[in-house]
């Protein structure tokens, strides 16, 4: 069991921008040397890194350029923004296991000045990309279009419900000065006139487009007690990969508005001391803002069909009843695979963050929905 036997007491981050003219080694070292410092950790007692299958930059790289002593224990996840939880699991259950002592996490990322990775046309036709590509369906706004449109179809989403996640996400974004969106609001009829990307979405339905890296630091639950930093305990980690799954898109499921969410929380709850009732606030994976109801309704907030609706009211907003994406998330903050959102718990938990929740001292973590996922419960 992983429960609280570790914890995160460092974080990291380089600013978030269109365009850095940093190589994306440089924003990962700059991002991990600013979590150790955080931690109060010396870069020589690292001996563990996890990261993302899609991360340009290794881990033997990383450990030469920060000094890292012998490293014990590595590994990376699959599925872009699905594997942001599970890096900071795998770290959990190494350091639990005594397998390594000094974990980093990380991502580094120059997607605004970056090229898109669908436009790589010689890998473009992977098995399930042949019954999809051919026929329209080339960007993940794509496909999760089509899916946002089954979703409004079966349970009577309407944009409006749309539109207050991503208002959520950009009033907080509002208020924190290190995101993209800070001081732009964004207002409804903003966002009903706004350019389609693929209808059902518009513009302030997708995520942005940036350049950055952020960063954790974790250890054991004993050695968190002499850290810097208050520390967090990671007190739940999951990962969801359901039967017949067939990416973002989902054909092959019986139901394929059951994504790999309902499968990452059975397994999440299952290992955890409290529920979806108990948790204060949320960081949900947000490159789209369907993906917020349609996990709402995977982790247990609310029923099936009813994300829509649990967003009414200023449900995700500080007060409400569930609290989301207090950074400005994806959408709003910055779109680094999801990273951002584990930092943003963290802060939550240390009572640090630029839009507190009052007395948080629990806070769930969500990776993609739509891709093979991940989440972690943190507690404080």
């Amino acid at each position: 069991m992983l429960k609280d036997r570790t914890a995160i007491v460092g974080i990291g981050q380089t600013p978030f921008a269109k365009h850095l003219p940093e190589s994306e080694k440089t924003l990962a070292c700059r991002a991990i040397l600013a979590a150790l410092d955080d931690a109060g950790l010396a870069p020589s007692e690292v001996d563990a890194f996890a990261s993302y299958t899609m991360e340009e930059t290794d881990e033997v790289e990383v450990a030469k350029a920060i000094g890292a002593g012998d490293v014990t224990f590595f590994s990376k996840v699959g599925y872009g923004g699905g594997g942001s939880c599970a890096t900071v699991g795998h770290l959990a259950a190494a350091i639990a296991s005594g397998q390594a002592t000094v974990g980093v996490a990380w991502r580094s990322r120059k997607r605004g000045s970056g090229p898109r990775p669908w436009k790589n046309t010689a890998v473009q036709l992977p098995t399930p990309g042949q019954w999809t590509r051919p026929f329209g369906l080339l960007r993940p706004s794509d496909e999760i279009g089509m899916l946002a449109r089954r979703y409004m179809h079966e349970y009577g989403a309407t944009r409006d419900h749309l539109f207050n996640v991503a208002l959520a996400c950009r009033n907080r974004a509002n208020q924190n000065p290190d995101a993209i969106m800070y001081e732009r609001p964004l207002t409804r009829e903003m966002y009903m006139t706004a350019r389609w990307i693929s209808e059902p979405l518009c513009l302030f339905d997708n995520c942005l487009e940036t350049d950055g890296a952020l960063a954790c630091v974790l250890v054991s639950a004993e050695r968190a007690r002499d850290c810097r930093r208050k520390p967090v305990y990671v007190h739940s980690a999951a990962q969801g990969l359901p039967a017949q799954h067939h990416g973002m898109v989902n054909y092959w499921n019986d139901d394929p508005l059951t994504g790999p969410a309902w499968t990452a929380a059975r397994h999440l709850w299952k290992q955890a001391d409290f529920g979806p009732q108990d948790v204060d606030v949320a960081q949900i994976y947000d490159a789209f803002t369907p993906l917020i109801p349609l996990s709402l309704e995977g982790y247990g907030f609310c029923g099936r069909g009813e994300g829509g609706a649990f967003t009414e009211g200023g449900a995700l907003e500080i007060g409400g009843r569930l609290p989301v994406n207090t950074g400005g998330g994806g959408l709003s903050e910055a779109y680094v695979h999801g990273f951002n959102l584990i930092n943003e718990g963290v802060k939550q938990l240390r009572g640090t963050s630029t839009a507190q929740v009052p007395d948080a001292a629990t806070c769930l973590v969500t990776a993609g929905e739509g891709v093979p996922t991940s989440a972690i419960l943190l507690r404080a």
